[in-house]
């Protein structure tokens, strides 16, 4: 199939791109374009004006700057994964990233694209909320900075103006010594997984949890932080029991239903998974490869 038809347009620097945000109607912005081209392809979008932010400058940088990794928005998805900064200090992104489509989509895609396509399944979103992330966003009334749990406004839609885009993420850093893991179920490899979940931990000198993250992805329209069983494992030491029992909580976890699992089943995937990533996770504390 073929797009519709629509007038392109390809500024170079962001106030252009703001510029042409207020000035167009019914536009839409093209970061990697892996999700918007099958949408345009198939006509599930019908936009009068594609702005293309390839060639604008400034949007595709990685830095760590005061304790937090930086990710312009239009940085590849390849380049996320072969960065040294990220595999040697944010592991839970190298490891999710892996797991993105494949090597191809990659190349293309972009981080801001993926946090503004908003999939419930995302890796990237995923990630996001499990770092507590804070999304830079540029308008005509200058920047602002955005908290990601208040990133999603409802299913696939992120809170940004309609003159407003995406320029970057900030990604706080855990101690270097904090045990990791993303781990998913999907239908095949590549694609968006039913469900996913990232653990982090911290230990305090004494062996117990003293520092906990639980992010569940594909069982709501946004990501869940499984608040309740990040506090059910704070403040103990870390074992297989306590893992299996306080996982069980995410059974409880209100789930959606579509074509490919009813909830009972995402339920079933979010209590399993968290279990296998906290458990990963805590192997990988001091350096540990699990």
């Amino acid at each position: 199939m073929k797009p519709p038809p629509f007038s392109y347009h390809d500024p170079q620097t962001i106030p252009d791109v703001i510029g042409l945000l207020q000035r167009l109607e019914n536009n839409r912005l093209l970061a990697g374009g892996q999700s918007l081209m099958p949408m345009l392809n198939m006509r599930l979008v019908l936009p009068d004006h594609l702005i293309d932010l390839n060639k604008v400058e400034g949007l595709a940088y990685i830095r760590e700057t005061g304790g937090a990794l930086e990710i312009g928005a239009m940085t590849r998805q390849r380049e996320i994964e072969f960065a040294g900064a990220v595999r040697e200090r944010c592991p839970l992104m190298h490891e999710a990233i892996l797991q993105v489509g494949h090597r191809q989509t990659r190349n293309r895609g972009t981080l801001g694209g993926s946090l503004c396509q908003l999939d419930p399944s995302a890796e990237l979103v995923t990630v996001a909320a499990a770092l507590d992330a804070t999304v830079a966003v540029a308008g005509p009334k200058g920047t602002r900075e955005i908290p990601f749990s208040k990133f999603p406004k409802t299913y696939m839609t992120p809170a940004i103006g309609p003159d407003e885009l995406l320029t970057g993420a900030r990604f706080p850093l855990w101690a270097k010594n904090h045990g990791h893991a993303f781990v998913e179920f999907a239908r095949r490899h590549g694609d968006f997984a039913i469900v996913s979940a990232a653990a982090l931990l911290e230990e305090d000198g004494a062996g117990k949890i003293k520092r906990a993250s639980v992010t569940l992805g594909g069982v709501g329209p946004a990501p869940v932080r499984v608040k309740e069983l990040e506090r059910a494992i704070v403040g103990s030491a870390a074992s297989d029991a306590l893992f299996r029992d306080a996982c069980e909580i995410c059974r409880k976890i209100e789930a959606m239903q579509d074509v490919h699992a009813p909830s009972s089943y995402r339920q079933h995937l979010a209590a399993v998974l968290s279990r296998r990533a906290l458990e990963k996770a805590h192997a990988r504390i001091g350096g540990g490869r699990g």
